[in-house]
């Protein structure tokens, strides 16, 4: 497998054009697997002040341009690599493309897919993971505060308070932070990524197996209680995804699928580097939608 120096070395050897060599391991991957290929990668983590770099809207165009012309009946390989994003474009876009490939779909997470990358993940058939492959909580965020803990916080207060009436100028100056409709709102956002998780669940993973309201309560649990989490950033390995019930296929079960993902993989990475690219959207017929960072 051409290993991330080797990759380096091949980049810099053809003058730079990262775009060609994406394509020449798309090409490979897609060949291997006789599935279409699209690969989803911000470039958060090399350029963290880059505009767009989460999950939203315009994002639907990039996939709308790398779905167009592809054979429907071959199913979709999906490689994500991202920290997350607005929960109403996370909806739009698995509906999009449950619409064009139904339930075959896979997600393959060569790193990280955090949050709602994660709901993306959990509204496909399988997750192909490797031993260094991460998934995240799905608790939302509201100001980069969890929804959940803002709740607690209430929570707290309300009962320090009625305890204790000396403490209520203290809780005062914390509460006012906030405005009126925040609980209402915290509260809204937990039970959509909930119900958009479980509904995905039900009529993706798990559909049609008798033990689905168990495991599906179970990985709701496991991944939308703040309690258990105790980070929106929190790291979850394939082994731990697996254990609580997702269906997790590992990479090193196939060396050659890892060495076609990997080389995918660090091929993009070495794209957000190097180029002003910071977000990529393409698919193994090299048909790209890119974001630019300026």
């Amino acid at each position: 497998m051409p290993n991330w120096n080797t990759l380096l070395d091949e980049l810099q050897e053809t003058g730079g054009p990262h775009d060609v060599i994406l394509r020449k391991y798309l090409r490979q991957l897609n060949e291997l697997t006789g599935r279409n290929v699209i690969v989803y990668y911000s470039g958060w983590l090399q350029k963290p002040r880059a505009y767009s770099l989460e999950i939203n809207d315009n994002d639907k165009t990039g996939f709308m341009t790398t779905v167009h012309e592809l054979d429907k009946t071959k199913g979709l390989d999906l490689l994500l690599h991202t920290p997350g994003g607005d929960a109403a474009a996370t909806e739009s876009i698995v509906n999009y493309l449950r619409e064009i490939f139904g339930n075959d779909i896979r997600a393959i997470v060569p790193e990280i897919a955090m949050s709602a990358g994660t709901m993306i993940a959990c509204a496909c058939k399988s997750i192909l993971m490797g031993k260094h492959s991460s998934l995240g909580p799905i608790d939302p965020q509201f100001y980069s505060l969890p929804a959940h803990g803002i709740i607690e916080e209430f929570k707290r207060a309300m009962e320090e308070c009625s305890s204790d009436p000396s403490k209520i100028p203290i809780w005062q100056t914390i509460i006012s932070k906030y405005n009126p409709t925040l609980l209402g709102e915290c509260q809204k956002a937990i039970d959509w990524s909930v119900e958009m998780v479980k509904e995905w669940l039900e009529t993706g993973m798990f559909t049609g197996k008798a033990d689905a309201p168990q495991k599906i309560a179970k990985i709701i649990e496991e991944l939308g209680s703040h309690a258990l989490t105790k980070s929106h950033s929190r790291h979850i390995s394939a082994k731990k995804c697996k254990e609580f019930g997702l269906e997790v296929e590992y990479l090193e079960d196939d060396q050659k699928l890892q060495e076609a993902v990997l080389s995918v993989h660090h091929t993009c990475i070495h794209t957000l580097m190097s180029t002003s690219a910071s977000k990529i959207i393409i698919n193994h017929n090299g048909r790209a939608f890119i974001l630019n960072s300026q």
